[in-house]
């Protein structure tokens, strides 16, 4: 019981340091803390990068070069540690660090600051910071910004492969880049991905050989996974996604014979959807061959007056094009209809709706 007591008296002792007594702060108390607990998580590929941290306020006092003094190794934030965890290994400011936990410190300058990456996650604060246990540190620049009463880190400038992780805290901004190997990731973790239930479906190994192919990366993987695709059920979609495949191998009559079948067994939708795609990649008198296609296959579907408006449309007789819209519009799902009711009003302001 007595040491039991003595731990609470001193865990209080430690919190009283760092926090003002006028504050009501519990260490066996759930209570509300001055400084507000936050975690903010951003997915960069198939990466998680996860900040969990606690939010001080300016409150009126000066920050930089007082509280938070230029040249200590200072939290990051308030009470336990800044931690920063990534699922997989990444580069900060082009620099490896392994996937884990880590706990996030900085050393503020007036030009200069240095973030450092500690593989101790579970301190209070900096007290205990030991260098030993650095696991990567990088330099970078403060930048001005916008008043922030509470101390926050945004993720800027998302992309595919890169975040860019920003603490922000009265007038200034402390950005760091993190950069993540998303393809090679994601070609590791779709052989992994291929051993579960997604191995028993066509859409599993389509979605794989898919990304592959539109990421320019290994096509002898993409056509292993869309042969398997092909095995578990073959349609349009799978043996169309099979065409891209060879033509980025180079095997172009193998191709056109892979796209020659999807087509054959292709629906009035699967039809325009395709037409539409090859549209929107600039190719539109392939899509207009298409859409006479599904005219001639499909000659009572609803969608064939939407292909027959385009083509109209093309041509700059825009009365006939926005009559056939309103043709397919009144056939179409209630879904879909106001969609084509706006294009029809769009053709009658002579609008070119295949742009």
């Amino acid at each position: 019981m007595y040491t039991h007591l003595t731990r609470i008296l001193f865990a209080l002792q430690v919190l009283l340091t760092v926090v003002p007594m006028c504050v009501a702060q519990s260490t066996i108390l759930d209570l509300p803390r001055p400084s507000q607990h936050a975690v903010i998580t951003q997915r960069v590929g198939i990466t998680d990068i996860t900040l969990n941290y606690h939010r001080p306020l300016v409150n009126g006092r000066k920050v930089w070069g007082s509280l938070v003094p230029y040249g200590q190794v200072w939290r990051a934030g308030a009470n336990e540690n800044t931690t920063i965890q990534f699922t997989d290994p990444v580069t900060i400011e082009g620099k490896a660090l392994p996937k884990g936990t880590y706990g996030l410190h900085m050393i503020p300058g007036e030009s200069e600051w240095t973030v450092i990456f500690s593989k101790n996650a579970t301190s209070w604060g900096s007290f205990t910071y030991d260098p030993k246990e650095d696991a990567l540190r990088v330099s970078v620049k403060p930048l001005a910004a916008e008043f922030h009463e509470a101390l926050a880190y945004d993720f800027d400038d998302v992309k595919p492969d890169a975040a860019t992780v920003t603490l922000r805290w009265e007038k200034l901004a402390v950005p760091f880049k993190v950069g993540v190997n998303t393809n090679e990731l994601v070609q590791a973790s779709l052989h992994n991905q291929l051993r579960g239930l997604a191995q028993y479906t066509w859409f599993g190994w389509d979605d794989a050989a898919t990304y592959l192919v539109d990421n320019k990366l290994n096509m002898e993987d993409a056509l292993k996974y869309e042969d398997q695709s092909l095995q578990n059920e073959e349609r349009f979609d799978n043996l169309l996604t099979k065409s891209r495949v060879l033509d980025a191998m180079g095997r172009k009559t193998d191709a056109a014979t892979a796209r020659d079948k999807a087509l054959a067994m292709a629906t009035a939708i699967q039809l325009h959807g395709y037409g539409r795609q090859l549209q929107t990649q600039g190719q539109q008198e392939q899509a207009f061959t298409i859409f006479q296609t599904n005219i001639k296959k499909n000659p009572t579907h609803w969608i064939i007056h939407n292909e027959l408006a385009r083509i109209a449309c093309s041509k700059g007789d825009y009365e006939n094009a926005a009559k056939e819209m309103k043709l397919s519009a009144a056939g179409a799902p209630d879904r879909t209809r106001p969609f084509l009711e706006t294009l029809a009003k769009r053709l009658e302001a002579k609008e070119d709706i295949n742009k």
